[in-house]
């Protein structure tokens, strides 16, 4: 059947953007010009804009630096600071790059996208590589920048310069960099990324860099990267076959070696080399020695001494063993010590870990105490590659719905249990949070699974009230209570409700909770999110008519398939930057990296559950469906902006109540300044609140 909207995908030609132009001016009459809208906006860029925010920082010897955006600076100043000022209440910094004034000179509107210090040899520190994204877009491009002069090194003076495209380098000394980009016809891989990994010297052309491996058209993608820890340098090629599959390589002499040490762990876990460790996370069940008498169950970490490894003798040690309900949200390497993240019953817990003294000891063990209920705990080392006593500092990162931003800094070398915390910088409150409590449900899913959720409500709540109810579930990804100024003004200080939903697919309950939802198991999650509505209209929390549903992504695809799935239980949809023509997003942009996650509708065997979550193609004639609104940006090249724009197409041809809005620019993340995202939150909440508190 031919697609009547296949025109639609042409990004940016006349007759698709004229559509959009005509979209767009459709959405700002509707939405722009409600009482409120104003203000709702002005209260959003307030929070995004405001001047004590915490300003989250890295270290890269003397100093720290922080990227800052704010009502002055759109695209945002890169800076830094002393550690010693930075304690401060006011930090004195000094500008390195004025994103702003670089987009004005090069007529081109840059998003910033990291930089990485130079931290070997003669010019350590004194040298940077700054990537930069016109537009937002997930290709960049990467340029060295002198941190003396706050200029950038010009190519013809030998400066190192990696054009756009879907890539990254890593320094290996002042004149070595290694390389993964796109280089030419045959550089990239069917998915869109680099497939070719290279060595490149300082002034010499990158087409003709050595290349270090070269994999396979099919595959997913290459990457490079390279630690710079004293007396552990070590290059690293990263081949990733697919989402869920990959092999670390090492390269031990990254300024001249050629052989590359494949670390043998099965494909689908995740290793880290940590001084004289060898880290393993498990997505699958794995026996190291294939003889069946120690196997670790999937979600594990497990460590051994890489000598040991080395010399075909590990012997592995569990750091974390999952239950039935804990799972491993993450991990920190400090200069002596490992931080886990845990989650029971997507609560977080953090413990600390220091190797054993001495043959035959065991790894110690202690809680990090006093941290806020229903909160969630980032934790950064604060120079992991440092031998002094800063090497075992880490930051904290806390915040949650009703809590918010806190930094703290906390010292692990204490003997026994860690320092308590130091709270260096907090955040003020946007909203009031006392008119609102935080707890968690639990749903009963179509075949039985306890789904939990977390419900930021009215405090006393007495009947239902507006609902807002968010999810994702997918990829492994874990939602955490998190603080957000932005939805607190818009939407609590209405005596609305917000809801998080931690279904299927997700990362909450380990591997196990996110396979339970892949490929021909994908209903799965859309059951989970389906329990999870009714059962606020059934407690009493909001009614049909109040609940809305908002996701991302994948996330959208979620709440595209509520959509055309359970129509009659909703009563309204923000779907965002989504997928939802499953039949072509393989050939979609970076689609083709998503088979693992989603199946390939290429495939006879695969093509009919992948067409039972194809979203665009469920559109039906004889369907009251409640309203939509629809966003995305034409610089996302990660999913492809046709989605959205095919499936408003196709809900205004059977007559929905459908909105649609898109963005010029902002990549996959919608928006390039704090006003964009603004106006697009703007849009949003106030669509959710014409639509549902009526």
């Amino acid at each position: 059947m031919v697609d009547p909207h296949l025109w639609l995908e042409d990004v940016t030609g006349d007759e698709a953007l004229g559509w959009v132009e005509e979209r767009n001016a459709e959405a700002e009459a509707a939405i722009g010009a409600v009482d409120g809208f104003a203000a709702t906006e002005q209260a959003i860029l307030e929070v995004l804009d405001a001047d004590d925010r915490i300003p989250l920082v890295s270290r890269a010897g003397d100093f720290v630096y922080n990227f800052w955006r704010d009502a002055t600076n759109e695209r945002g100043l890169w800076r830094r600071t002393t550690m010693e000022s930075y304690r401060t209440a006011a930090p004195d910094w000094d500008v390195l790059l004025d994103v702003d004034a670089l987009s004005a000179a090069d007529g081109t509107l840059w998003v910033w996208h990291g930089a990485q210090v130079l931290r070997t040899g003669p010019l350590a520190f004194r040298r940077a590589l700054v990537s930069l994204s016109p537009g937002g877009s997930d290709a960049d491009l990467t340029r060295e920048f002198d941190l003396e002069t706050r200029t950038f090194v010009a190519p013809e003076d030998g400066g190192f310069l990696r054009p756009e495209g879907k890539g990254g380098m890593a320094w290996v000394d002042e004149d070595t960099a290694l390389v993964a980009t796109d280089t030419g016809p045959g550089s990239l891989t069917t998915s869109g990324y680099a497939r070719i990994a290279r060595r490149w010297r300082r002034g010499t052309p990158l087409a003709e860099a050595e290349v270090l491996f070269e994999a396979g058209p099919d595959d997913m993608a290459v990457g490079v990267g390279y630690d710079a820890t004293p007396g552990h340098e070590r290059g690293y090629v990263f081949r990733m076959m697919g989402f869920y599959t990959s092999e670390t390589l090492l390269l031990d002499d990254a300024r001249t070696g050629t052989e590359l040490h494949r670390i043998a762990v099965p494909d689908s876990a995740e290793p880290a080399v940590w001084r004289d460790h060898l880290l393993v996370h498990l997505r699958d069940d794995w026996a190291p020695g294939g003889d069946g008498t120690a196997t670790y169950p999937a979600g594990s970490l497990l460590v051994t001494d890489l000598a040991a490894y080395d010399a075909g003798e590990p012997r592995f040690t569990p750091l974390f063993t999952p239950t039935a309900s804990t799972s491993l949200a993450g991990w920190t390497r400090t200069r002596h010590r490992v931080v886990l993240v845990t989650l029971e019953d997507v609560v977080q817990h953090v413990e600390v870990l220091t190797p054993p003294s001495g043959p035959g000891d065991d790894w110690e063990r202690h809680p990090l105490t006093g941290l806020p209920p229903y909160t969630t705990v980032g934790v950064r080392a604060v120079d992991a590659t440092d031998d002094g006593p800063e090497g075992d500092l880490a930051w904290l990162d806390v915040s949650g719905y009703l809590t918010s931003p806190s930094l703290a800094l906390v010292d692990l070398r204490a003997a026994g249990a860690p320092g308590q915390p130091t709270v260096l910088k907090e955040s003020p409150a946007r909203f009031d949070a006392a008119t609102h409590e935080v707890t968690q449900r639990f749903a009963i899913s179509d075949d039985g699974t306890q789904v939990p959720y977390f419900v930021v409500s009215p405090r006393g709540q007495d009947g239902p009230v507006p609902t807002l109810l968010y999810g994702y579930g997918g990829f492994e990804i874990s939602l955490t209570p998190s603080y957000s100024g932005s939805i607190g003004r818009a939407w609590l200080a209405r005596g609305n409700a917000y809801v998080v939903a931690n279904i299927r697919g997700g990362g909450e309950y380990g591997p196990a909770w996110h396979q339970a939802a892949l490929r021909e198991k994908r209903h799965r999650a859309y059951e989970d999110f389906a329990a999870v509505a009714r059962a606020l209209v059934t407690g009493g929390t909001t009614t049909v008519g109040q609940l809305g549903i908002m996701g991302g992504s994948n996330g959208g695809l979620l709440v595209g398939n509520m959509l055309v799935r359970y129509p009659d239980i909703l009563g309204a949809v923000v779907c965002t930057v989504p997928l939802l023509d499953m039949l072509r997003y393989p050939q979609l942009l970076a689609g083709a990296s998503w088979i693992a996650e989603y199946g390939d509708p290429d495939d006879p065997a695969d093509r009919p559950f992948v067409e039972e979550i194809s979203a665009y193609h469920r559109v039906a004639e004889d369907v009251t469906y409640p309203p939509v609104l629809l966003t995305t940006s034409t610089r996302d090249d990660r999913v492809h902006p046709g989605h959205a724009r095919k499936m408003a197409a196709r809900l205004r041809e059977v007559g929905a109540d459908v909105t649609y809005w898109e963005n010029v620019e902002g990549g996959h993340g919608g928006a390039s300044t704090n006003a964009q995202a603004a106006h697009k939150a703007a849009l949003e909440w106030t669509f959710l609140a014409t639509r549902l508190e009526g």
